[in-house]
Order: structure tokens, then C-alpha cells, then sequence
């Protein structure tokens, strides 16, 4: 699934083709996602102009003049795609199928696709003054880029879970968009054990997690997010920062940390792969 980065670059692809547009006709090829569509989407959208394309934790949001938001979820295997009105389309070059396209916006310059193969995706459309309150939204922690992500929060909401803190950086009531990849490459980076009680780590190590968490962010989304199944840029290219992984996907491996002789293990949490090195990572 996407984690921040991919939703990141897919957001920043898509802007200058959408922000300021008008959506001039929208095509809505089936009735359902992972659940139904808002009623009469099409409807409501057409002729709606895009005022600002933001996103919130793995969503994002197209703020309309209309005085809704669309939100859309690109679930496990969506993606969005800009095309120029020229002949030729991203997705199809990438070997995407039609029958897939499931919403498709159009403005008088580009056509966006929204391809999801496996349909775990997701769109809905809520009052904009209302987003905060969206069942999607209101229980999102702050965002890991934002203000409100700082050492006080982290130490705060760490105090006294036993939960290991792989689980801990995963809940996204504690911070929004983290997904798998990104917290194993954090947490080897900070030196810290996955399966540590996430309340049982000094408060100066938990803090010194928040610039950690940041800087993986911030090299994921110059690298254009992680292509490993499913994700592409909104030019249908890949992502790139796969191949800086430090643990992520790379059992047996020898420890990248300079003086570590250690080898990358993988262990199993909740049924998701973790993988870190034991030799450094207390």
C-alpha cells in the first residue's frame, strides 16, 4: 500500500495539472471501490474547480470551489495518472488495462486516470469545512513533516505502551502516513530494536526518532516514493528509493551501519515483515 512518500509524489504529479483547472467532464465507470461512491460523484464534480490539491496522512484531497473536497485512497494498486489530450496514455505504455479505469477526470488540458486492479481503493466527497470531522480524518495524528510532530508529542504518546514501537509508529493516531517500509528504515537508522516496548525507550532516543522519521520522509519524496508492485509517479514512471533501502526487503544482507558486522534478519509482527539488523538496533 502507498505509504506518505508515494501519496506525496502522486499529489506534487498531479497539481500542476489539476490545481486552477476546471474538471470540464467526469466519467464514473462502475458504482463501487472498497466502498460505494458518494451519491451522483460525477454530478458534483463536473464543472467544479479545483482550488488546491493537498494531502492528509495517505489521502488526498482536491479542495473544490464547490465547498467539497474529494478525497480519494489509493488502496493497494491505485494510481493516478496525468495525460496530456495527445495521443498516447502513460498507463497503457506501462501495460495497464482499460477495464481498470475506474474514474477518469478531464479538464480542457489533461485527462487524469484512476487505475486500481485490485479495487481496494477509495473516494468520497465531504463539505470542506466538515473535513476535519470526515470518519477517514478525525483520528489522524499530526503529520511526521508538520509542526505538530515533535519530540513533546512523540515522548508523550510513547509513555507508558507496551506495544513495541514498530506497532507504536504505525498507529496513525500517533502520527499520520507512516506505513511498514519507512518505519523499518527509520528505526535502523535510529539504532533502535523493533520489538522494543515503545514505553521502555529513553525519552532522548525518542526524540532524537523525530528527524530521523523526517529525513527518511523527506529522501523518499525527492526519489519519487518506493516502486517495489504497484506504485508510479503521476507520469506513469517509477519511483526510485527502493534502491537505498537499508533493511527494508533485504534479508541476509550485511548491515549497512560503518562498523556493524551485523546481517539484516527478517521477523514476522503482526503479521507484516520487519526487517533490522539485532547487532545494532537495541
Amino acid at each position: 500500500m502507498p505509504e506518505l512518500p508515494e501519496v506525496e509524489t502522486v499529489r506534487r504529479g498531479l497539481a500542476p495539472a489539476l490545481e486552477g483547472a476546471r474538471l470540464v467532464r467526469v466519467e464514473v465507470n462502475r458504482p463501487d471501490l472498497r466502498w460505494p461512491f458518494p451519491a451522483r460523484m460525477a454530478a458534483r464534480l463536473e464543472g467544479a474547480t479545483i482550488r488546491a490539491l493537498g494531502r492528509r496522512s495517505k489521502y488526498l484531497l482536491a479542495h473544490l470551489d464547490t465547498g467539497e473536497t474529494l478525497i480519494v485512497h489509493l488502496g493497494m494498486s491505485g494510481r493516478m495518472v496525468v495525460d496530456a489530450l495527445r495521443p498516447g496514455r502513460f498507463h497503457r505504455e506501462a501495460g495497464w488495462l482499460a477495464r481498470h479505469d475506474h474514474v477518469v477526470l478531464h479538464t480542457a488540458a489533461h485527462r487524469v486516470t484512476f487505475n486500481d486492479a485490485r479495487r481496494f481503493g477509495a473516494m468520497d466527497l465531504c463539505p470542506t469545512d466538515a473535513l476535519d470531522d470526515h470518519w477517514l480524518i478525525a483520528k489522524l495524528g499530526p503529520e511526521p513533516l508538520g509542526n505538530g510532530f515533535h519530540a513533546a508529542h512523540l515522548t508523550t504518546a510513547f509513555r507508558g505502551r507496551r506495544t513495541p514501537v514498530k506497532a507504536a509508529l504505525l498507529d496513525q493516531r500517533i502520527v499520520a502516513g507512516l506505513g511498514n517500509i519507512y518505519v523499518n528504515e527509520a528505526l535502523h537508522r535510529a539504532g533502535i530494536a523493533p520489538t522494543r516496548a515503545a514505553g521502555r525507550i529513553a525519552a532522548v532516543r525518542v526524540a532524537g526518532l523525530v528527524p530521523i522519521i523526517r529525513d527518511v520522509l523527506l529522501e523518499a519524496i525527492k526519489a519519487g516514493g518506493s516502486s517495489l508492485r504497484d506504485h508510479r509517479r503521476a507520469d506513469g514512471e517509477l519511483g526510485y528509493f527502493q534502491h537505498t533501502f537499508r533493511v527494508y526487503d533485504r534479508e541476509g544482507a550485511p548491515c549497512p551501519t560503518p562498523g556493524c558486522a551485523g546481517t539484516i534478519r527478517r521477523i514476522m509482527q503482526s503479521g507484516r515483515s520487519t526487517f533490522h539488523c539485532p547487532a545494532c538496533q537495541r
